[in-house]
């Protein structure tokens, strides 16, 4: 403390104006450095603030269906819904996304170039979720898996058994008919799909899993049961049960018949292969099925496997997916699973070696 007087006064007055002076240099100094660090924060332009990640999402969904129809169902939006938020992405961006041709929506150049882009940040989104995931050590997360309608006959099981595994997964399974999942596959809305036939077009990696048999059935009563070397020409002229015109098993028993030089007429043409064995449980014909599908009624003795010439059809299987998608752990974890424990599982066989099972690098 000064003493008191004009000396004391006069030091004190210059104490202070150091002192707020010294303040004035340390504001200074602290503001040139705040104003650094602005200048090394790089600002996102217009169109990161303006665009949304969801509409990048409904308007991928667009351009992969070729249609506001299908993106709407697919992503369970409306019409509506979904026609404004593409109005509004190409107005942000200041050029039509879309042309029509036809009945169907097809990119213009700069759509084409968004589409590459918005692939570009959810892959960047998806891998910063796999470390996140990764750092933990525990295999989590979604597995999106959807299959054709026969799949449901023995996915479930391989399914819950994965999960007992891994019970921190959170598994959404669904079925479809074939045009439908592959209608998904192209949109990438599943990590994976199941199917016995590859689709072409489609830039896509498959892997084989699981042997895919296909048997003639027929009731335990029927006349043919029990007899051995069927020939092919009796099952054409039988009352014959097939499936839909592009399903997989229509296309393969199509093939067999024609390659035979036999023509048939089916008696019933039915969308699934669960109506198809009630319907010949119920004794209105024959069919050719998969194995898995009708083992049950086989082992109960309500029907019978025929002893046909050709017969059984050795088909496989397919996990797919779309060719260079970034699969996340838990995917390749069930990808693992499916080609180690798949068959043993649901045929009793012993695993085979991994040399005769690897992955296949490339798609069908």
């Amino acid at each position: 403390m000064y003493p008191v007087g004009p000396a004391g006064r006069g030091r004190e007055r210059r104490r202070r104006r150091i002192a707020q002076g010294e303040r004035r240099h340390g504001v200074a100094r602290m503001k040139m450095k705040e104003a650094d660090g602005v200048a090394d924060f790089k600002r996102p332009g217009e169109l990161a603030r303006r665009v949304t990640l969801r509409q990048l999402e409904i308007f991928s969904a667009v351009a992969r269906t070729g249609g506001v129809t299908r993106a709407s169902e697919a992503l369970h939006l409306t019409q509506p819904t979904v026609s404004m938020q593409i109005r509004k992405l190409s107005q942000t961006i200041g050029a039509d996304l879309f042309e029509t041709v036809g009945r169907r929506l097809v990119l213009t150049p700069e759509g084409e170039r968004l589409l590459q882009a918005a692939g570009d940040v959810f892959d960047r989104l998806d891998a910063f979720e796999e470390e996140c995931r990764a750092l933990s050590g525990e295999v989590k997360g979604r597995l999106r898996i959807a299959g054709v309608m026969s799949a449901k006959y023995f996915l479930p099981r391989l399914l819950g058994e994965f999960l007992r595994e891994h019970p921190a997964i959170e598994p959404h399974f669904s079925v479809t008919n074939r045009a439908r999942l592959i209608d998904r596959l192209r949109m990438g809305e599943d990590d994976l799909v199941i199917m016995g036939r590859v689709p072409t077009g489609l830039d896509v990696e498959a892997h084989p899993f699981l042997d895919n048999e296909l048997v003639v059935v027929a009731p335990a009563d029927h006349p043919l049961a029990g007899r051995q070397g069927v020939p092919l020409s009796e099952i054409a002229r039988s009352r014959l049960l097939v499936r839909e015109p592009g399903s997989g098993t229509r296309v393969v028993v199509d093939s067999l018949f024609a390659e035979a030089g036999l023509t048939f007429r089916p008696t019933m043409e039915l969308g699934s292969a669960e109506a198809i064995k009630q319907a010949v449980l119920a004794g209105l014909g024959v069919s050719v099925l998969p194995r898995l599908n009708v083992a049950r009624e086989v082992a109960s003795g309500d029907l019978a496997i025929l002893d046909v010439e050709g017969f059984p059809l050795h088909r496989e299987w397919f996990a797919v997916h779309l060719g260079g998608r970034r699969l996340s752990p838990a995917t390749r974890s069930f990808l693992e699973f499916l080609r180690v424990h798949a068959e043993p599982l649901l045929e009793g066989r012993a695993a085979r070696s991994p040399a005769g099972r690897d992955l296949p690098h490339g798609g069908g």
